[in-house]
Parts: C-alpha cells; structure tokens; sequence
C-alpha cells in the first residue's frame, strides 16, 4: 500500500514543509501533536489522515477530556476529507493508558456527530506489537465504535479515488 507518514513531533513548520502541496497518489498520514498542528494538518487539503489528534502534553478542562478535537477542528476535516485515525500501537505503549482511552472515546463521539471517516490501525514499531485486524476491530467497538465505523473501508476508497486522479482538474472516468 502506497502511505507517506509525517511525524509530528518537531516543528511545526518541517511537519508542514513536507507535506506534498499537489495530489499524490499516495495516501498521506501527519502524527497529531498539539492544537496547533492539529489545525494545519485538518485545515490541508492535501493530507488523507490525521492520526493520533489525542498525543501532545494537554490539560484536561473541569468537564471533559481535552481530546485534540473541536467542534471546529472537525468541520474542518469535513471540509477538508481528512478522516482520523486511532493507532494501537500509542495504546499499547501510553503511561496514562486511562486517560489516553477517555481522550479516543471523546475523539470517537466527536467524529460520529460531525460524520467524520475513522480509521483504525496497529501501526507498529514493533514486530511483537502487530494485531490481528479482528482484534482492532473488537477493541474499538469496546471504545464506543459501531460495527460500520470499524471496517477500514476509507484507505481503500480514497487510495482508488487518488489513482484515478490524473493532474490537477482530470480525473479518470469509470
């Protein structure tokens, strides 16, 4: 599969340098951070996946979780088809792991009431950290996912949609 993945930790600005300003035809996945690059990367036309919006040193507010995502965020990844992503493999390797897991589940309703695409995936560092598809897929439904918004079905449609696409303005007809 064809995935182009930014880091994002660093800065801002090398984060962003490196994003392709034109259509790729591979899929392109920026590491969340703080609300700052969370908004430039959801803000891009040119990124498919913001993954992780939760990571960054964050204070939670009286009420709720601050989870990276808000209601203006996600009007912008509408806006924009960025879907988020959800990746195991911070899970598996968070400090905080509770409060990690109240930030998913906050980012999970959020994306549903803005019908923002899901995505969900190991992402592994590690050869010991890879999970089998059906055990992503039963662990985000405990998270608050519905049987729909688990299937990966976005990578494939977009990296369909991103083949057809010939230059700027021509697309392939079916």
């Amino acid at each position: 599969m064809d995935i182009i993945q930014y880091a994002g930790n660093g800065y801002h600005v090398e984060v962003l340098r490196g994003i392709p300003k034109n259509a790729s035809k591979e899929l392109v996945v920026v590491q969340g951070g703080d609300d700052i690059l969370n908004r430039a990367v959801v803000s891009s036309r040119y990124v498919d996946i913001l993954l992780d919006p939760h990571l960054g040193n964050r204070k939670d507010f009286m009420h709720q979780r601050n989870s990276g995502l808000n209601h203006v965020l996600c009007s912008l990844a509408k806006e924009n088809n960025v879907a988020i992503g959800f990746s195991f493999s911070n899970i598996l390797h968070a400090e905080k792991r509770g409060v990690l897991l109240g930030r998913i589940m906050q980012n999970i309703l959020l994306c549903r009431k803005y019908k923002i695409p899901m995505v969900i995936g190991s992402f592994a560092k590690e050869e010991w950290d890879v999970r089998n598809e059906k055990d992503l897929q039963a662990f985000f439904q405990v998270l608050g996912m519905t049987g729909k918004e688990v299937h990966m079905d976005f990578v494939d449609k977009r990296l369909d949609y991103k083949r057809r696409f010939v230059q700027k303005g021509v697309m392939l007809a079916h």
